[in-house]
């Protein structure tokens, strides 16, 4: 895997310890701090392949420090949550925030690395098969996509789309027509590793309509299997 830079957001000095001894011995180099803050300054100044972000942090919380982290087209690194509980609520909302994966705490040192090498084996795919200076915009009836940008316009007005939001949206309009099962969203979005039921990807699909207005109709329900963009 080499030496893949890990930032660990975490404010308990034994889940720090824990988990830089458990990332270090696994062979990545390990950075921690134990506010969303310090991390922030930490990527505008290292290469961050990977980020560990506890929710519950003094301060911004977690799903703050990842929506101010997203914003920025630039930093796509995987961002993995540190949980103390899982429900649907927070799962929606780190969706929207655009983490890419769960650990729930307490949680096994094995289990986590394995999910880091998931995440960034995902990433070096994705950079890999992303054409290079091919796709500078995506255009389809009234609406104009920028991947690079992570920037959509709907009658040249600027639409913000949470990170998923806008992964779906991609994913459906470059094949006009094309029917997608909700898993095989979830499977392209996020991995098929990630722990996400498919009604969330309803709840994503409701919201990103309800952004894009009358385009929104565009985006349709097939019965049974899930959804397709009019073409």
């Amino acid at each position: 895997m080499g030496r893949e830079h890990i930032l660990i957001i975490e404010d308990d000095e034994d889940i720090q310890q824990l988990v830089s001894f458990n990332l270090v011995k696994a062979g990545f180099h390990v950075s921690c701090v134990d506010n969303g803050e310090d991390g922030l300054g930490l990527l505008k100044t290292e290469k961050i392949d990977c980020l560990l972000l506890d929710i519950m942090l003094p301060g911004k919380n977690g799903f703050a420090i990842c929506r101010q982290i997203r914003e920025d087209p630039r930093c796509s690194l995987p961002i993995i949550m540190l949980t103390a509980k899982i429900d649907d609520q927070e799962i929606i909302e780190g969706l929207e925030c655009g983490a890419n994966d769960y650990v729930t705490k307490p949680f096994s040192p094995k289990v986590l690395i394995a999910r880091i090498k998931a995440a960034l084996r995902r990433q070096t795919f994705e950079t890999d098969s992303t054409p290079q200076n091919t796709e500078k915009t995506i255009t389809i009836k009234n609406l104009k996509i920028y991947p690079e940008r992570h920037e959509l316009l709907v009658d040249e007005q600027k639409i913000q789309l949470t990170y998923t939001e806008f992964a779906i949206l991609s994913m459906l309009v470059r094949r006009p027509g094309w029917v997608y099962t909700r898993q095989q969203i979830i499977d392209t979005v996020r991995g098929d590793d990630y722990a996400v039921t498919q009604r969330m990807i309803d709840v994503q699909v409701f919201s990103l309509r309800k952004k894009l207005g009358q385009a929104g109709n565009n985006i349709e329900t097939v019965r049974g299997i899930g959804y397709r963009f009019k073409d």
